[in-house]
């Protein structure tokens, strides 16, 4: 972003409409993507949920009524496959996991995977992670939930050896795996990870692992104390706090360079903003309408 009046000085996000059942449509992202690009959103989010069990009772932490926005047969394509296809479809845009439920994953398939499509995209592609929230979800990959927090420090670890070194070779308790090559590496020896929740755990763990902070439903004192709880932890494992992101939220409808600074005043080095209409032309008109106020270009 450039410095001239008007236009917003952090970059804006964007995550596609996925309650209006468009997200496997490949003519339709492709033209949400593009259109993205074109008028200067930096990147687009993409949301994973393997299964959602008919009538979970896993309360969803980030509405009023504990209950996902999201029916349970919305269409919900893989994130890291739909990522591979968005990348093969634009040039600038960043294609990020907003956010991968970790505890899913396996570290060296996740790793190869996220270092194929920084080299294939040439470094456009960022890892949101996160322990996931839905305990249903979770049993039914065979996952305790009682160990998420746990699975996903070693799988953010047993990755970043994997991409740093030529035998990796890790001990955990959920991963174990020696002298295991695994080529391509990333560009830049690392994938950056942002860490998505709302908890002091995520808070902590952005601040010794992260390359940055998707803090889920905070705002005020509480984003101010997860911001304050991160930047202390980056400092004790003798990282530098301000070189960490922190992606806040904003409607896209009213989203403009005022509320944009206020955001950045509370932390916030990226803005994302979630897609409302479905409708092609109504699509263009929203996001047309949001990049102008902002002052974006392509």
């Amino acid at each position: 972003m450039g410095d001239d009046a008007g236009r917003t000085a952090i970059p804006i996000a964007l995550m596609p409409p996925y309650r209006a059942n468009v997200a496997s449509d490949p003519q339709w992202m492709t033209r949400f993507a593009q259109q993205a690009e074109a008028l200067g959103f930096e990147s687009v989010y993409l949301v994973e949920h393997v299964v959602v069990p008919t009538g979970h009772a896993a309360r969803y932490p980030y509405s009023a009524d504990g209950r996902m926005p999201l029916p349970d047969d919305c269409e919900l394509p893989d994130p890291l496959e739909l990522a591979a296809f968005l990348l093969a479809r634009t040039e600038r845009l960043v294609l990020a996991t907003g956010i991968l439920v970790g505890p899913h994953h396996h570290p060296l398939v996740l790793a190869k995977r996220a270092a194929t499509l920084s080299v294939l995209s040439g470094d456009r592609f960022r890892l949101g992670l996160g322990v996931g929230w839905m305990r249903e979800e979770l049993e039914a990959t065979g996952i305790d939930p009682s160990t998420r927090g746990r699975r996903l420090d070693e799988l953010i670890a047993a990755m970043r050896i994997v991409w740093s070194d030529d035998e990796p070779t890790y001990n955990g308790e959920f991963f174990r795996f020696a002298n295991a090559r695994s080529h391509p590496k990333p560009i830049g020896g690392t994938v950056p990870i942002h860490i998505g929740g709302h908890s002091s755990a995520a808070a902590r763990r952005a601040g010794r692992w992260g390359a940055g902070i998707q803090p889920l439903g905070l705002a005020g004192d509480e984003l101010a104390a997860a911001l304050d709880e991160m930047s202390a932890a980056a400092a004790d494992a003798g990282r530098d706090p301000s070189l960490l992101d922190v992606t806040l939220g904003a409607a896209i409808s009213t989203v403009d360079p005022g509320v944009v600074e206020r955001l950045a005043a509370t932390g916030a080095t990226r803005v994302l903003c979630s897609a409302r209409s479905v409708d092609p032309s109504e699509v263009d008109r929203e996001l047309t309408a949001a990049a102008h106020r902002l002052g974006l270009s392509g």
